[in-house]
C-alpha cells in the first residue's frame, strides 16, 4: 500500500496541471458461449475511456457480465501511467510510473456474492514497433485483497491489418501460495463499417478471442472463448 500511496501523491500532483491531448470513449457488446468458472453463456457490456495527457495516459473500463443462468458480475480496471521521461533514438520511447486498480463484484443467482479490490504499482514503457499504432509493456507488483501478493506483466497493442484492426492485451501473473501462474491473451479482430453506414464515428464488427490458461489462477481451468463483438466509438 505504501507504493500505491506514493503513486497517488505523484499522480494527483501532476493532475493538478493536467492537459488532455486526446481522448476516446467507446461502448462494446460481446456474446460468447464458452466461458469458464460459471455459466458458459454470457453477454458483456463494456464502457471504455482512454486519454493521453500532459502527465501521461489513462485507461479505464467497466465490464457488466450477465449470464443466462442469472449470474451477474461487474468488473472494472483503472490504469493511469505517469510519464517519467521520453527517450530518443531507441526502441523504448517513453518510461512511466504505472498503476492499476482492479475492482470486481460477483452476484451469483441464488448464492452469496463476493467482491475484491486489488492495487498494482510498477513501471511501464512505450515500445516502437514498425506497423503498430502502439505497443506498451508494463510490469507490476500486485497488492491483492484476497490472498498473497504476486507480480504481473502486461502487454498491450494496436495493429492495423489492411481494412481490419487487431488489438488486445496479454496478462501474465505469477503464482503464489493460493494461485497458479495465469496467462491471459485477449484479442479483437474487427472491421469498421461506419463508412458504409455514413457514420462519422467508428463502428466495429468482429470477434474477440480469449486464450486463458489457469483462469484467475485456478489450476487446470483453461478458457478458449470466441465472442461476437460490436463496438462503437463516440
Amino acid at each position: 500500500m505504501k507504493y500505491l500511496s506514493l503513486f497517488l501523491c505523484l499522480f494527483l500532483g501532476a493532475n493538478a496541471q493536467a492537459k488532455t491531448n486526446w481522448s476516446d470513449f467507446s461502448l462494446t457488446y460481446l456474446k460468447g458461449s464458452n466461458y469458464e468458472l460459471g455459466d458458459d453463456d454470457r453477454r458483456v457490456y463494456t464502457f471504455e475511456h482512454v486519454a493521453g495527457t500532459s502527465w501521461g495516459d489513462s485507461f479505464l473500463f467497466v465490464d457488466r457480465l450477465e449470464s443466462d443462468n442469472g449470474d451477474n458480475e461487474t468488473y472494472a480496471e483503472w490504469q493511469p501511467r505517469l510519464k517519467l521521461t521520453d527517450l530518443d533514438n531507441g526502441v523504448v520511447t517513453s518510461v512511466y510510473l504505472a498503476g492499476m486498480v482492479e475492482m470486481d463484484s460477483v452476484s451469483p443467482n441464488g448464492g452469496q456474492g463476493f467482491s475484491f479490490t486489488n492495487y498494482l504499482a510498477g513501471v511501464g514503457t512505450d515500445i516502437k514497433i514498425p506497423g503498430f499504432d502502439f505497443f506498451q509493456a508494463n510490469v507490476y507488483h500486485r497488492n491483492n485483497e484476497l490472498g498473497d501478493n504476486n507480480y504481473q506483466t502486461t502487454l498491450v497493442w494496436g495493429l492495423p491489418l489492411g481494412p481490419l484492426y487487431f488489438d488486445g492485451f496479454i496478462d501474465y501473473a505469477s503464482s503464489n501460495d493460493e494461485l497458479a501462474t495465469s496467462f491471459n491473451m485477449t484479442s479483437q479482430l474487427k472491421y469498421d463499417v461506419a463508412p458504409q453506414l455514413g457514420l462519422t464515428s467508428k463502428l466495429y464488427l468482429g470477434v474477440e478471442y480469449v486464450y486463458w490458461n489457469n483462469k484467475f489462477g485456478v489450476q487446470g481451468v483453461d478458457e478458449r472463448n470466441v465472442n461476437l463483438l460490436v463496438k462503437y466509438h463516440f
